[in-house]
Order: C-alpha cells, then sequence, then structure tokens
C-alpha cells in the first residue's frame, strides 16, 4: 500500500552516510511522489552540515566499466545532526512521519548499542504524541535485520513494549548497491560531468537491488516504482546474495589476495580464479529455493558487477572478519547439499582450503583469523578443510552475520 495521498509526508531516516545516499534516497527520489526524508547521521555530524549548505541536493554518479553517468538527487529535505535530540523525537513522533529506515551497520543491532534505545525514545514520543503506527524499514547486511531490530528495540521498550507491538511494522530487507568511499577524484569527475563542485557527491555501481517484505501501516513511497520489490519471504533472497556474491567475494578474497591481487575486478579477470567462483556459484545455486529466472539473470548481472574495473571493490577490506562470513557463505550452503542429498561439494571444500591458504600465509587482518590460523596450522591440507567444516559450520535456523555493503 502507498497510503492516502497527503501534503509533506516523511520518511525519517538513521544513518546519513553514502550508501544511504545511493540506495534509500535513490528509490526516493525514482518513486517520484511527495514522500521527502528527513536524514540523521549516525555518531558524526560531518554529512548533516554538508548536505545542508547546498540545500540537501548532492550529485549521484553511476560508474560502469564504459563510463560515468550524474544525476542530481533532491529526496532529502532536511539532515540532521544526530545529537539534536529534540529534532529526533519530534520527527518520529510527527503524524507526517510514516517510515523510519535506517542504515546503521550490523553492530547497531546489538541490544546494548546506541540504534534500538533511540529508536524505542522516539517511539515512545510517538506513542504519547498520539501520532498512530509506523513502519521500521532495516536496511543493513543482517538476515532477518527487521526480525532483529524488534527484539533489540523491546527491550528497550518498557511500558511502550505493547504499544510496539502492536503499532509497529519491522519489515525484514535485502539491500545491495556497492558504494565506495568519495575521493577527491570524485568530486572532480562530478564536476566535469556536471559543471558543478559537489563536495557531497556519491560515487556507486550502476546495479541496484531492494527487496523487502512487510506491513506499511501509515503509507510509504512508490520505491516499487524505482524496482524495489515487495516479496512474502526475503530468506531464499538473502541466501541468494549470500552464498553467491558474498561467497564469491569470500572465494576472491582468499585466492585473489594469494595470488597478489587487490580488487575484485582483477581478481575476477584470472581465468583461473574466475573458474573456482563460477565451480562455486553451480554448486550453491543448486541449494537457492529461487526458480531459474530468479538467479540467470542475477548471475548475469553478477558477473558484471565483478568484472567492473571502475568501481575498486578492495579484497583486504572484504577480507575482514573472515572466520565470521565463510560458515554462513560457503559452510551453511554445503551443509545443506548434504542434507539434500547432494554430495559434499568439490568447489565449496576448494574455497575452504583458499581461505585456510590465506589464514597461514598472509598477514592475519584480525584477531579472530589469527586465532583460527593457529589452531589449523599444525594439521594436514585435508585435516585443516575438515576441522573448518566440523567446527565452524553454524547449526541450522543460526542467525547469519552479513557483510559490509
Amino acid at each position: 500500500m502507498t497510503g492516502t495521498p497527503t501534503t509533506d509526508r516523511r520518511v525519517a531516516h538513521l544513518g546519513l552516510g553514502a550508501f544511504h545516499r545511493a540506495h534509500q534516497a535513490w528509490y526516493t527520489e525514482h518513486a517520484h511522489d511527495d514522500w521527502r526524508i528527513t536524514a540523521f547521521t549516525g555518531r558524526r555530524p560531518d554529512a548533516a552540515r554538508l548536505l545542508a549548505a547546498q540545500r540537501f541536493a548532492y550529485t549521484l554518479i553511476e560508474r560502469a566499466a564504459d563510463g560515468d553517468t550524474a544525476e542530481t538527487i533532491r529526496s532529502i529535505s532536511a539532515a540532521v545532526p544526530g545529537d539534536d535530540a529534540r529534532a529526533w523525537l519530534d520527527t518520529i513522533a510527527d503524524p507526517r512521519t510514516g517510515v523510519l529506515t535506517l542504515t546503521v551497520t550490523e553492530p547497531g543491532y546489538a541490544v546494548d548499542a546506541g540504534p534500538p534505545a533511540r529508536i524505542a525514545a522516539g517511539l515512545s514520543a510517538r506513542r504519547a504524541s498520539g501520532a498512530g503506527a509506523i513502519a521500521i524499514v532495516s536496511c543493513d547486511n543482517l538476515p532477518g535485520n527487521g526480525r532483529m531490530l524488534r527484539d533489540a528495540v523491546l527491550a528497550h521498550a518498557r511500558a511502550d513494549a505493547a504499544w510496539i507491538t502492536e503499532n509497529v511494522a519491522f519489515v525484514d530487507t535485502v539491500v545491495d548497491r556497492i558504494t565506495p568511499a568519495t575521493t577527491p577524484a570524485d568530486v572532480e569527475a562530478a564536476r566535469e560531468l556536471t559543471g558543478v563542485s559537489d563536495p557531497a557527491v556519491v560515487v556507486t555501481e550502476p546495479f541496484t537491488e531492494w527487496i523487502l517484505h512487510g506491513e506499511f501501516p501509515a503509507g510509504r513511497p512508490a520505491w516499487d516504482a524505482a524496482g524495489a520489490r515487495f516479496v512474502d519471504d526475503v530468506a531464499p533472497y538473502e541466501e541468494r546474495k549470500l552464498w553467491l556474491l558474498n561467497a564469491g567475494h569470500t572465494l576472491l578474497a582468499a585466492s585473489g589476495r594469494l595470488d597478489g591481487y587487490e580488487t575484485v575486478s582483477e581478481a575476477f579477470a584470472d581465468d583461473a580464479l574466475r573458474d573456482a567462483v563460477e565451480a562455486l556459484w553451480t554448486e550453491q545455486r543448486a541449494v537457492i529455493d529461487l526458480p531459474p529466472e530468479d538467479l540467470d539473470p542475477w548471475l548475469d548481472d553478477l558477473r558484471i558487477r565483478f568484472a567492473n574495473p571502475r568501481i575498486a571493490h578492495r579484497l583486504d577490506q572484504i577480507s575482514r572478519d573472515s572466520a565470521a562470513k565463510v560458515p554462513v557463505r560457503i559452510l551453511a550452503p554445503l551443509r545443506r547439499r548434504r542434507e539434500a542429498g547432494l554430495g559434499g561439494g568439490e568447489a565449496q571444500r576448494a574455497a575452504v582450503g583458499s581461505w585456510i591458504r590465506s589464514l597461514l600465509e598472509l598477514p592475519p587482518p584480525d584477531r579472530t583469523t589469527l586465532d583460527v590460523a593457529r589452531m589449523l596450522e599444525p594439521l594436514s591440507d585435508g585435516e585443516r578443510i575438515d576441522t573448518v567444516i566440523a567446527h565452524l559450520t553454524p547449526r541450522p535456523h543460526q542467525n547469519p552475520q552479513g557483510d559490509t555493503k
């Protein structure tokens, strides 16, 4: 539903970073209706001040392999420093605000993190004002992100818990659009494309995806007009992203760095590494509960995305926290293959072996991977793979963790 038309309908947003401006703000711009965004920063006020200086408009550059295109995004009508508690409470309590979206990254969903308490306080103010129901839309890479946020917010709700349960819809989503950090060269590229110097420019890839499941009791922008999909169950789409895109990233981050590559596109251009990724995709797609029409075109897009040399997705960044990523990206679908009687998955085992080699032969990117490397070092190659599978495979229904966007 999109609700009864009114004037100045608002989406509140928490987490005013580049991904929000490349994703939710882009969808709201392309909805071509009267919804506008009041966006709050997280810990730092810089983005709000930067946008306020240019009346909240900014340049979005889509960077394809064959060139750049630019457009001006105007869907944000206010940008507010995160420490302005009064503005936050007033915005969430305002009956014109029908949706709250957030991009706070995975740690922000912990019960003891700031966002759940902040959202609970805003909902308490909304209840007191009599503003009515609202939808909260999680836009971070956590499977079941809406449900996880609901549990974290309710832990802070106290006397408002029953009202929140009755009046607040927590929407599960899958989001995807690679958005690197802006560089001085990007600012210059925006000036060349538009003739305007824009320090708030955002650069992103042409591909974008937004899949949502949940209710919108106070209406919403027509995001579906911009390509967003509303589905009955996001779980298969979460698995598609984790087990194809993210698993491919993890394999390239291990094997690519071992071969001296620095970015996804460099590693994917290596025929041997590309073949390894394709073999992994073949094994993993077999246990994703989606029809070919939801897998084949998506994989064709993924090949184009991986090969784009002008989006520098760094392998060292992807390799961080890999001990938490390998279980849900590779070991979980390996377990499902075995449960389905499809065998052990040779490409999956090879991917695990490449990851183990990267732990042992490259400087560890974090303390957890160092600990795993020390545990595996005394074992033979075969024993190492079997040990990882035996000890790191997540249990069925265990909540997996996502990655950075």
